[in-house]
Order: C-alpha cells, then sequence, then structure tokens
C-alpha cells in the first residue's frame, strides 16, 4: 500500500474514532439524565435540568419545588456521578494495567488491591483498628491505606525480582490470597450485625455517595488520566513487544510500570474506598474499546473510560429500579452483565487469548 493510501486510511480512522468518542460522550449524557429522573420519586427529565440550571444560576426554587431539588441535587446527582467516575476510573486502570502486563486479563484488583481493602475495612468493622474505625469516614480511609499497603508490598518483592509482568501478576494474586484469608478471618469472629456490615461493603455500592467523595475522585482521575495519557506511546510499545525490545528503544520498562502503575494504585485504591469492590468493569470495557477502535493508546484510554462509565451508570440503574424501593448494589448487577459479556468476548476473540 502506497504512503498516500496509509495517510487516507487513517485519517479516515482517525475520523471515525472521534465520531465513536462523541457518541458515546452523547450517550453518556443522555443516560446521565434518565438516571437522575428514574426512581422511587417520580421525576420529569424537565425537572432535573430545572434543579440543574437553579443550582448553576444561584436561582432559589419554590417551596413546591424544594422537595424535588433535594433529591436530585443531594441524592441523585452525586450517587450518579460518582458511578461514572468509578467506570472511568477503573475501566481505564485496567486498560493501563493490561498493557504494562501484556496481559489481556488482568485488571485493576490482579494485584490485590481490592482484597487488601476489603481487609482494611473489616479491620475497622469487626476488630475497631484503625483511624476513627467506627465511623464512614475511617472505614473509607483504613480501606483506602491497606490498598496502599498492598500495592507496596507487590512493588517491592517485584522491584527485587526485576519488576517484570510476571512479577506483578503471580505476586498480586498471591497478595489476593493472602488478603482474602485475613479478611475471611475476621468475618468468622465477627458479631451478627459486624458480619452484615463488612459483608456489604464488599458486594460494591453507590449508597451513600456526597459531593465531597465526587470532587475527591474529580481530581485524583482529572490528574491521573491526563498523566496516562502522556504516555501513550510508551503503553503502545509496552503492550506489543517484549521487554528487550522495549529497552532497545530507549524505554526503561521497569521503571515505566512503577509510574503507570502507581498512578493506577492511587486511582483505583480512591475509587474502591468510596463504592467497595466492583469488579468486571476494569475487565470488560477494555477489551470492548480495542475491538472497536484498537490499539492505540491515545484512543483506547478515553473510549475505554467512557464505556466504562455507561457500563456502570446502566447498571447501577437496573440495581436502583428493577426491584424498587429494594436497591440491588451495583457490584452484584456489573457482574451479571460483565459474566456473559466477558465470555462472549473471549469466544469472538479466542485466537488472541489462546
Amino acid at each position: 500500500m502506497s504512503e498516500e493510501r496509509l495517510q487516507v486510511a487513517y485519517k479516515h480512522r482517525s475520523f471515525k474514532n472521534i465520531i465513536f468518542i462523541g457518541a458515546c460522550l452523547a450517550l453518556l449524557i443522555v443516560l446521565t439524565v434518565l438516571a437522575i429522573a428514574v426512581g422511587s420519586a417520580d421525576i420529569t427529565i424537565k425537572q432535573v435540568w430545572q434543579s440543574v440550571y437553579h443550582f448553576l444560576a444561584g436561582i432559589k426554587p419554590e417551596p413546591s419545588d424544594q422537595r424535588i431539588e433535594k433529591i436530585i441535587l443531594l441524592l441523585r446527582m452525586p450517587r450518579v456521578i460518582l458511578g461514572i467516575l468509578a467506570g472511568i476510573g477503573l475501566s481505564v486502570s485496567g486498560t493501563v494495567m493490561q498493557s504494562i502486563t501484556r496481559n489481556p486479563l488482568v485488571s485493576p484488583f490482579t494485584i490485590g488491591l481490592s482484597s487488601a481493602a476489603a481487609f482494611g475495612a473489616c479491620l475497622a468493622i469487626v476488630a475497631g483498628i484503625g483511624i476513627k474505625p467506627h465511623t464512614p469516614f475511617g472505614i473509607v480511609l483504613n480501606a483506602f491505606i491497606m490498598s496502599l499497603v498492598c500495592a507496596l508490598i507487590v512493588y517491592a518483592v517485584s522491584t527485587k525480582i526485576g519488576m517484570s509482568p510476571e512479577a506483578l501478576i503471580l505476586t498480586g494474586v498471591a497478595l489476593s490470597y493472602f488478603f482474602g484469608a485475613l479478611t475471611a478471618t475476621l468475618q468468622f469472629i465477627a458479631d451478627e450485625n459486624q458480619l452484615s456490615a463488612a459483608i456489604q461493603w464488599t458486594f460494591g455500592s453507590l449508597n451513600g455517595a456526597t459531593w465531597f467523595q465526587v470532587i475527591l475522585l474529580v481530581v485524583i482521575i482529572g490528574l491521573g488520566i491526563p498523566l496516562l495519557m502522556k504516555y501513550a506511546w510508551v503503553l503502545n510499545a509496552m503492550s506489543s513487544s517484549g521487554d528487550e525490545f522495549i529497552k532497545g528503544i530507549g524505554i526503561n520498562p521497569a521503571k515505566m510500570r512503577g509510574i503507570l502503575g502507581l498512578v493506577v494504585v492511587v486511582m483505583t485504591a480512591s475509587i474502591i474506598s468510596f463504592t467497595g469492590v466492583i469488579g468486571f468493569v476494569g475487565l470488560v470495557s477494555p477489551h470492548i474499546a480495542r475491538m472497536i477502535v484498537g490499539t492505540e493508546h491515545r484512543v483506547l484510554i478515553p473510549v475505554s473510560g467512557l464505556l466504562g462509565g455507561i457500563l456502570l451508570l446502566v447498571s447501577d440503574t437496573i440495581g436502583r429500579t428493577i426491584l424498587s424501593p429494594v436497591t440491588i448494589p451495583v457490584g452484584i448487577i456489573i457482574s451479571y452483565i460483565g459474566v456473559p459479556l466477558f465470555i462472549n468476548l473471549i469466544l469472538v476473540r479466542r485466537k488472541e487469548y489462546f
């Protein structure tokens, strides 16, 4: 194929990718408005737009509208936006983890972060150990700290033996089992109320979402994703080539795994400390994105994030409404949706995986 045809094909693909990203953004906005509107309280789309406009313009609502605006602004919007941010962060983290380990079956939780976070939360709930353990903030903080501790152990061990993809994965799997055993031990000795609270946390839920959590994740994800995008060309090389080739083009693979992995750890630990364990988003969304836009990380990262946000938003909306007024935790719903999707992806792309 001539150089001119290659340029035309590249421009055509770039245009298609831009169109697809725009379509995903539009779909996400529409689904966000619908998700805020649906629920046990009857709210129209018009009321959603009015409430947002009043809030942004500083207009005080009429007394008859105050209840609706409180439901929208203080309950549903923080929950919906937190879900979108969690989906974006976990999906982007999954994309990066799969690239730096060159393993399509890796997720943000492969290095044991979810098991460590669950142990940190259980330690606060059951044993009362940690910073302000008997408060919601304390549980979140202890889960976050334990995730970071797990990541430090993984990186310390991996660095000792060369920071290879295999070292990261195997150390993470071992620590995942270890923290899982510690969590099971705490649950075994917990009383009925403590056990219920601990298990509820591990389900993964957006209940109790606040604007403080939303703002904090906006800052963390808003700093993390641009940093990952900066190294998109490095991720392109690491996802498709061995360490020897990467070294030959001037990239230090161990150093890059450390830097990029640290960003992923902070993003993932921050998300799961607020939401609990939400699986499959960071595993499924990157694969769907690759099928649609390819492996160029300048496009793959944003598309994966948008798909993850849409997937988690839809899952939470289903969980809130399917058995209303009972709310099914989003971690359960995402597994029902994610498992069939992932199995289908394996069947469709089995030649690449096996």
